[in-house]
């Protein structure tokens, strides 16, 4: 079955006939596929040149279980495939309760064909940490606990950094970034706020999501209530403190279950990462 991003769901939408069958067939098709591709470029003083053009892919909040139908996560992962990106990060809440099958994760994730990344969030740590960790990695998934790894991408190493949640406490940046390569440097954490604690002015990306985009985005009031509690970027792209900080809106929660979205689709993000010459 073809993924259904908002350029084929209209083109679908204008070349069917909505007779009243076809018409909750749709709707039952947009309820467990839609999401949107978010592609966007990224430009970046410290990447090395060889990895100008480099296409990276981030999935997050997949919160897999009776809220999340199956049905988007495998169409991500075949539109993922169909990118063909770099690399594939993930940036957290793979469940959401200890309820939710947590061996399920693997299971769909597992047939993502580029290198993959990880980070924990919040209710992976309140859900079974150690086993989502072990799962994932038994599909070749590396999973950063306040750690770094090097993935060699195009000849050259590409230091991806990886922060643990900070909702749940278990950030450590100092031990995160501790020998990690001076270029081309990715960090991934699951809550928007730990960027505040990178270190200041070095043009690095940071991929987060958590917030779902806002679930509810409510223009001049969900900015508002997020500003409230501490958490002041909730979607899109940010400078913090001289580096950059863009805030996926996750997959899960879409459409049709328990917690629907308003003006915040689900999402898969597309990265471009560009060199861009200092002065």
């Amino acid at each position: 079955m073809t993924p259904l991003t908002r350029r084929r769901l209209l083109q679908s939408l204008s070349a069917v006939a909505l007779t009243p069958l076809a018409a909750r067939a749709e709707r039952r098709l947009i309820a467990t596929e839609y999401y949107e591709l978010d592609d966007r470029e990224v430009h970046l003083t410290g990447l090395d040149p060889a990895h100008d053009g480099l296409r990276v892919v981030q999935l997050s909040d997949l919160h897999i279980g009776r809220n999340v139908p199956d049905g988007r996560i495998i169409s991500a992962v075949r539109e993922v495939n169909a990118l063909a990106p770099d690399l594939v990060v993930l940036t957290g809440d793979f469940v959401t309760t200890k309820r939710d099958p947590l061996s399920r994760v693997p299971q769909l994730l597992e047939t993502l064909a580029a290198p993959r990344v990880a980070v924990l969030g919040n209710h992976d740590h309140w859900s079974g940490p150690q086993e989502l960790r072990l799962g994932l990695e038994r599909i070749g998934v590396r999973v950063l606990r306040n750690e770094n790894t090097a993935v060699r991408l195009r000849g050259v190493d590409f230091n991806v950094i990886g922060i643990d949640d900070s909702t749940t406490q278990h950030d450590d940046v100092a031990a995160a970034f501790k020998g990690a390569g001076s270029a081309s440097r990715l960090v991934l954490t699951h809550t928007p706020s730990a960027a505040a604690k990178l270190p200041a002015w070095e043009d690095l990306l940071c991929l987060s999501g958590h917030t779902h985009g806002g679930q509810w985005d409510v223009p001049g009031l969900t900015k508002g209530v997020f500003r409230t509690v501490g958490q002041p970027w909730y979607r899109g792209a940010y400078g913090v403190r001289g580096n950059q900080l863009y805030v996926n809106r996750g997959l899960g929660f879409g459409k049709g279950t328990q917690m629907p979205r308003i003006n915040s689709e689900p999402e898969v993000t597309l990265l471009t990462l560009r060199h861009r010459p200092l002065g």
